[in-house]
């Protein structure tokens, strides 16, 4: 339930929807298991897990939504020996080469004999939908695995207006000015990883890893002209976690401390704790998200 990566998309249009409306749209596309001949299955899941029951969990007006997918482990290479040998038989028993058209015929009917007895892997990925903020948090390092996660709201809801989050000024920039100062605009500080790159194409990227960042060796890179694309940030005493120069929040890690907020609720009702903690995760992930957009200046025009 604790989101650990941040791919934020914002709504160029004003948007919002209610739990029900966003529950009813979601129904048709909730997530079914791969029948015998099915490659893949994507759709929505319980919010909540096994704990819930409804595709969609609401707190002061944040969804949390969920989808799993399902896909066949069928090896590259199980299939091309398997084709290898029957082309060779048949090509011996015809004395003749196939065509292309009759290996890729002989390939989909392998594929479909194999699927059947191919393991399957589940996936999950999980999505906040903040009305007030107009954002879309996707707790996913892959932008491709979020967009897959837009797409299929996208046409759960039959549109939805989003597009990456960017920033007026280039985080790179604004990154390589805070370790050049040696501190973050607060209430972030800075903590012992960063990456940095050479502005040229052809330049070298150099990484730092539980290393003091105002030590001379590593200001001395950003002197000959490199500059910060990751930096790992603490927020407040809450949240640790790497900040990228695409806009993305990853390996976030909530302190001990702040997870222990809803100790007293005990475990005794699951989903009662579960309640508790998502309205505090979502909370601190809109104060986190408002003090990075203010720190790095506001977000770029929509327009």
């Amino acid at each position: 339930m604790w989101f650990k990566n941040l791919t934020l998309y914002r709504f160029n249009k004003p948007f919002s929807v209610d739990t029900e409306s966003l529950e009813k749209a979601l129904t048709d596309f909730r997530f079914t298991p791969c029948s015998s001949q099915d490659v893949s299955k994507f759709g929505f899941s319980n919010a909540m897990g096994k704990q819930g029951d409804t595709l969609v969990h609401t707190a002061n007006n944040r969804h949390l939504i969920a989808a799993t997918k399902e896909e066949k482990i069928l090896p590259s290479v199980v299939v091309k020996e398997a084709l290898e040998e029957k082309v060779s038989q048949l090509e011996s028993e015809e004395n003749r080469k196939l065509t292309k058209k009759e290996k890729d015929a002989l390939k989909d009917e392998i594929t479909t004999t194999l699927l059947p007895r191919a393991f399957s892997r589940r996936s999950h990925i999980q999505a906040l939908i903040l009305p007030e903020q107009q954002l879309v948090l996707v707790d996913s390092s892959s932008a491709t695995k979020a967009e897959e996660l837009l797409a299929l709201l996208r046409k759960a809801l039959g549109s939805l207006p989003v597009i990456p989050v960017s920033f007026a000024t280039p985080l790179e920039q604004q990154m390589t000015d805070w370790l050049k100062a040696g501190n973050a605009p607060e209430p972030f500080t800075i903590q012992d990883e960063a990456e940095l790159k050479a502005i040229a194409d052809e330049g070298g990227i150099v990484r730092f890893k539980q290393q003091d960042l105002s030590e001379n060796e590593v200001l001395a890179h950003l002197e000959t002209g490199k500059q910060v694309h990751k930096l790992a940030l603490h927020f407040g005493q809450s949240v640790a976690f790497l900040l990228g120069s695409d806009v993305s929040l990853k390996r976030l890690k909530f302190s001990e401390e702040f997870r222990a907020g809803n100790d007293e609720l005990g475990n005794e009702d699951p989903m009662a704790r579960l309640d508790a903690d998502f309205a505090m995760m979502s909370s601190e992930l809109v104060a986190l998200l408002e003090s990075t957009i203010n720190a790095l200046g506001g977000l770029e025009s929509a327009e």
